[in-house]
């Protein structure tokens, strides 16, 4: 399934949320794709809280209504002291914006396409609009769409506020460059407390698209000192990654090995027979899948394919979990896939493995932390997404962690790789935990290797420990 994308330049996106202050739009309902009718209109924004249209035609202007108020298709005449008019000129040099007319409605709530009447679009169910200044709404025809009243495109945005800045950061991070030395030096010199476990393997899990790849090539890049793109990925609707791959990572080129090793899957998928399987991820926590097998979404497994590995020992299992979402799409998940991720955490915590959530594309989700990364933590828009990632997947505030991955940039960010080297951090921290709570005896492990305590050497303090009691 192809991603739907919205047709407005950086330019226009730039100039619409200069009338709303700290928002973000996500796309609701686009005509060339979902079609020009009432119907498709509302099956997709009814409901949604406050919305803006963006109608396009071929005269080149950018315009349409904002309202805070819900499509409920309730027959009414909506009032909102909020709702305006808007137009970006053909030239893109002039902006509009048109309030309500004092004592008339805002729209009218119909079953027909949104009628602001002043501006009526998806007359008859075609790719037209009405315009008819001086009601609700007051306008120049010539100045708002000029008097072209045919779209070329028809879009629809839910209005997500991002709130204040908050007066402290809910995080202290510092951001310097001597903090990046140091996070860097500790997780080259990281040794298990366990002789034997020679890297912490932590497992990267997550929906299709949500930047798991992504998060392994930006740790690479960062340890390499340049851009690289080893684990292949991608922004299309079905998973890219299609095989189990362990990834190492070296410092610079042809350096050492950091002692962690990434591991990539399938991504999830809430349909049944699609996506990686939750058995297919209980063989990986065992150690059982060989590097490179090929995932089968329509079977697990099994113990006597080519693909299996039988003999395990706790260097093959997976000592962390790392789930990735997107934190565009927070608000989005759906309950299938909701059921889907408390199945996996139940498996999870039935082996006893540490998990943390890494929020992707935080820049992409807030525009306060777009112009400045070091605002992460002071967006009070981000602290609610990830206490709402917390409360809806059962994860604990202290083990969300917002991370910025490398996508379209050739040279390497000293901010981008702090917030990743401090996820990296909490991921041997919480490996630590898992090791701590070992009993070589509980294990199905089929070698002889003395699995002990290691005394003689000393293990670098990373940073005060987080309590992660993951229930």
């Amino acid at each position: 399934m192809s991603v739907v994308t919205s047709s407005l330049s950086k330019d226009q996106q730039k100039k619409l949320r200069s009338l709303f202050g700290y928002i973000k739009f996500h796309l609701l309902y686009k005509a060339s794709v979902h079609g020009f009718t009432a119907a498709a209109f509302h099956s997709r924004c009814d409901k949604q809280g406050p919305t803006v249209i963006v109608a396009y035609n071929a005269a080149g202007f950018v315009f349409g209504a904002y309202t805070s108020k819900d499509y409920t298709q309730s027959e009414q005449a909506i009032s909102d002291e909020q709702a305006f008019l808007y137009s970006i000129s053909a030239e893109g040099n002039k902006l509009l914006r048109v309030a309500g007319i004092s004592g008339q409605c805002a729209f009218t709530d119909g079953g027909t396409g949104p009628n602001f009447g002043a501006l009526m679009f998806l007359h008859e169910d075609r790719p037209e609009f009405l315009s008819n200044p001086g009601t609700n709404f007051n306008f120049q025809a010539a100045a708002m769409h000029g008097e072209d009243l045919t779209l070329t495109e028809f879009e629809v945005y839910r209005v997500e506020g991002l709130g204040d800045v908050l007066a402290k950061p809910w995080r202290n991070i510092e951001w310097t460059a001597e903090r990046k030395q140091q996070l860097m030096k500790a997780i080259q010199t990281y040794k298990p407390d366990i002789k034997t476990i020679h890297e912490v393997r932590v497992l990267l899990v997550g929906p299709v698209g949500a930047g798991k790849s992504s998060f392994f090539n930006s740790i690479n890049s960062a340890f390499r000192g340049n851009i690289t793109s080893q684990a292949i990925a991608g922004t299309a609707g079905t998973s890219v990654t299609t095989q189990f791959r362990t990834y190492t990572i070296k410092v610079g080129k042809g350096g050492g090995a950091v002692p962690l090793i990434l591991c990539d899957t399938m991504g999830l998928e809430e349909n049944t027979g699609a996506g990686l399987d939750i058995e297919d991820l209980v063989s990986i926590y065992r150690g059982h899948v060989k590097d490179r097998y090929q995932f089968s979404p329509s079977a697990p497994l099994l113990e006597n394919a080519p693909g299996y590995k039988k003999h395990v020992t706790l260097n093959d299992m997976i000592h962390c979990v790392a789930y990735v979402f997107d934190t565009c799409k927070v608000s989005l998940l759906t309950p299938k896939m909701l059921d889907k991720f408390a199945a996996i955490r139940k498996k999870t915590n039935q082996r006893g493995i540490p998990q943390i959530l890494l929020m992707t594309k935080v820049d992409e989700a807030c525009p306060l932390v777009a112009e400045d990364l070091k605002n992460v933590y002071r967006s009070a828009y981000i602290q609610t997404k990830a206490r709402e990632l917390s409360e809806s997947l059962g994860i604990p505030l202290s083990c969300v962690l917002p991370v910025q991955n490398y996508s379209e940039e050739l040279n390497l960010d000293q901010d981008t790789d702090i917030l990743l080297f401090t996820a990296v951090e909490q991921m041997l921290n919480y490996a630590d935990s898992f090791f701590e709570n070992q009993d070589v005896e509980d294990h199905e492990v089929h070698d002889h290797l003395d699995l002990y305590r290691s005394n003689d050497h000393q293990h670098p303090v990373l940073s005060e420990r987080t309590e992660h009691n993951v229930v």
